[in-house]
């Protein structure tokens, strides 16, 4: 009989203590961040929530930093100011390679894991990159002008050349347009950070005729969309075709009223959340040396990068998109 008592004991022991331990290995004294490059647009605010999400789900602290506003420097600033409170680990999203690889090189230094999502620094010692495949949107986007287009027309861009995701979008649609000699490329517009200046320059645009006419604005940003969509709205234009980035209410309003022929969709909140849960593993299972090459080592704990996914939305897939911002937001 005690014998029976024993093993029954320890099989109990056994299921239970692994809960036990699971329960207990996460704490509100971890500390992550998710440092964003413009805390101010709906992006990273849904962001913001999967990173919420998944620390309310492990039970540790999470806080998203950044600039209110496209500010590369303020962003690194930023950075560094966390850095120094030795988190057990740190997302970001890098406005400027140039700027934020040696800031992540530091942390990386100092045993801070971190990882980059949305916008990469694959110059730097991140771990890895978790996003979109910017190549790809960049690529859904240019097939959906080229159809439009028939192949033929005049095409600018508004975006801010220099941050890695935005130029990569670029060459995606160039590598596309590549293939139809009749596209032409007018202007890759600098909106300098600030998406308002879309809307004068649209306005510019669409004042020229004949030969100079420019029938694609395609917008790399999330926010410049909205813009040049009020500019076709204060001119009555339904014969020109634009192109949007990402999901935020303002944009699908405009999709769903044809200003806007489609957007390309993103997964923020997406990245955020595995990127929680990816800091946390690390965490608490380190790898050392931590500042190793990981890229080229065949036996990597670490993938080189996770794709979140892209989609083209437009008015046949709308209803679904705005059904799921709903519940979302509920």
């Amino acid at each position: 009989m005690n014998i029976l008592r024993k093993r029954y004991l320890f099989a109990l022991l056994a299921v239970v203590l692994p809960l036990i331990a699971g329960c207990t290995r996460h704490s509100k004294s971890e500390q992550y961040y998710l440092i964003a490059t413009n805390t101010a647009v709906p992006y990273w605010k849904a962001a913001a929530n999967g990173f919420a999400a998944a620390g309310l789900q492990y039970g540790v602290s999470v806080d998203t930093r950044g600039p209110a506003g496209l500010n590369p420097q303020a962003e690194v600033d930023e950075f560094n100011a966390m850095v120094a409170r030795k988190p057990a680990g740190i997302l970001v999203s890098v406005a400027s390679t140039q700027l934020m690889a040696p800031a992540i090189d530091a942390a990386i230094a100092a045993g801070i894991p971190v990882i980059t999502i949305d916008s990469d620094s694959p110059e730097s010692k991140r771990l890895y990159f978790i996003g979109t495949n910017n190549l790809e949107a960049g690529r859904l986007g240019g097939r959906r002008v080229a159809a439009v287009l028939n192949g033929k027309g005049n095409v600018v861009f508004f975006s801010n050349p220099g941050q890695p995701n935005l130029d990569e979008r670029l060459k995606g649609y160039m590598d596309i347009f590549s293939g139809f000699p009749g596209i032409k490329v007018v202007e890759d517009f600098d909106i300098k950070a600030d998406p308002g200046t879309a809307l004068d320059k649209a306005g510019e645009y669409l004042e020229r005729k004949g030969p100079a006419k420019v029938d694609a604005f395609i917008c790399l940003d999330s926010r410049s969309g909205v813009n040049v969509a009020e500019a076709f709205k204060r001119r009555n234009i339904t014969d020109r075709l634009l192109i949007a980035m990402d999901v935020d209410s303002d944009t699908l309003r405009l999709v769903g009223d044809g200003t806007i022929d489609s957007t390309i969709s993103q997964k923020p909140y997406t990245m955020a959340y595995l990127g929680l849960k990816a800091l946390d593993e690390i965490h608490h299972y380190p790898v050392k040396p931590m500042d190793q090459d990981f890229a080229l080592d065949p036996y990597s704990p670490f993938p080189a990068f996770v794709n979140t996914g892209v989609a083209l939305v437009d008015k046949t897939n709308l209803s679904a998109v705005m059904k799921k911002q709903k519940e979302a937001n509920q």
